[in-house]
């Protein structure tokens, strides 16, 4: 169940980015009104989920697909939609897995989180460019989720 439509890239804020999926998309991909698709632009693809803010259907648009896809807010796309079904998965670093091991607390909020949450987290924690800021986002990960 392929669905394509052409669309503006949006800006949201300072530097959130997304597009606006028809509902007649959503409908026709058949996964309620919070699918989980794959997205391609401009032959990039990747996994995400449509959400609804403020009676529209939205998809995100991160600055990693921007600049995978070669993309900027206010581009005119064409997007490919596909659900997704396979399983979310994501490779936590070792120094996050053990710190999260080292408080239950912090870990059973990390394991209750939706992917995107949790990927968002590990995101920022690999791209520290130094071991002390790694480590500073690890603490504040672990301290957010113990609170």
């Amino acid at each position: 169940m392929v669905a394509s439509f052409r669309t503006v890239i949006q800006q949201h804020g300072k530097t959130a980015t997304g597009i606006e999926v028809p509902e007649a998309v959503v409908e026709h991909l058949g996964g309620g009104k919070h699918p989980k698709v794959r997205v391609s632009i401009r032959g990039y693809s990747y996994p995400s989920s449509v959400a609804m803010m403020r009676g529209r259907f939205l998809l995100p648009v991160s600055a990693e697909v921007r600049a995978k896809a070669g993309v900027a807010a206010g581009d005119e796309v064409e997007v490919e939609i596909v659900p997704d079904a396979e399983p979310r998965t994501l490779s936590l670093p070792a120094d996050l897995a053990a710190a999260l091991d080292a408080n239950p607390a912090a870990r059973r909020a990390f394991d209750a989180l939706a992917h995107s949450h949790r990927a968002r987290y590990v995101t920022s924690v690999e791209a520290a460019k130094t071991p002390e800021t790694r480590a500073r986002r690890i603490q504040k990960t672990v301290s957010d989720l113990d609170a």
